[in-house]
Order: C-alpha cells, then sequence, then structure tokens
C-alpha cells in the first residue's frame, strides 16, 4: 500500500501564487522597456534627456502600453511618474509626449504602424511645440546624453 502525498500546506500554495503574479507583473513592464529602448538605439537621434531622443522614447513608450493596454494606464502612469507634467519643462515636455503616444498606440491598427506613426510624429516635432498634436522637446542647450 502506498501512501498519496499530502498536498502543500496553504501558506506554500498561496506564497507560490503570489510570486507567480509578481512575475507576471515584472514581465510586463519588461516587455515594454525592450521594445522602446530596441527601436529607440535603433533611431539614433540627439538630445537622450529634454531631445529628439526623449520625446522618442516617452511618446513611444506611451504608444506601446496605450497598444497593448489602454491609453487609461498611459495617464495613471503620467501622474505618477511626470506628477501630470507640472513642476518643470522637462515633465511637461514628457506629459506633453506622453499624450501624443499614447493616441497614436490607441488608434494604430497595427504593431508595425505603432511604430511608423510614433517615429513620424517625432520627425515632425518641433522645439517648445504647443500643439497637441506635435511631439516637442527642449532647446539644444538643455539636451543631455543619456539613456533616460
Amino acid at each position: 500500500m502506498s501512501a498519496t502525498p499530502a498536498p502543500p500546506p496553504r501558506r506554500r500554495r498561496w506564497r507560490g501564487r503570489v510570486l507567480a503574479a509578481l512575475a507576471l507583473l515584472g514581465a510586463y513592464p519588461a516587455f515594454v522597456m525592450i521594445a522602446v529602448y530596441s527601436q529607440w538605439f535603433a533611431a539614433n537621434l540627439p538630445g537622450g534627456r529634454n531631445g529628439p531622443a526623449d520625446a522618442y522614447r516617452h511618446s513611444l513608450a506611451s504608444a506601446v502600453v496605450a497598444y497593448t493596454s489602454s491609453p487609461v494606464c498611459v495617464d495613471w502612469v503620467t501622474k505618477v511618474m511626470e506628477r501630470g507634467g507640472e513642476g518643470n519643462p522637462s515633465r511637461a515636455m514628457d506629459a506633453h509626449n506622453n499624450a501624443i503616444g499614447a493616441r497614436i498606440g490607441a488608434a494604430a491598427s497595427d504593431w508595425t504602424a505603432m511604430q511608423r506613426e510614433v517615429r513620424a510624429a517625432v520627425d515632425h516635432g518641433a522645439i517648445d511645440a504647443r500643439s497637441p498634436e506635435q511631439i516637442t522637446w527642449r532647446a539644444p542647450e538643455t539636451w543631455q546624453d543619456r539613456l533616460y
């Protein structure tokens, strides 16, 4: 006669489910970062901080999130990370570009079109653009060569 093994204690089952959920939650940000930085490095734009490269990174990340989940997620992240664009010109620029990227991602017909439309929007961007339809970045003297 063989004994059947006892099921794992409830605490271990609960812990395993929590760890699995955390792994899944961590996978999404990793996916977004990989999707964005693979395109960002290939774009070879100037101004990693406050310049066109920064604008591209923000608008593309927001488009990816809006395309794969919801523009509401972009709004929430913008409120938390960029304080809704309040406080300084860099935050205002990032919030502005996040909104444009979210609109592009939400309206995109497919992944390739979304990426192409974000890049086209950045290519038509300008210093201190105020239109909610135009990507913006700051003046070249504020640009910094950074990855974030």
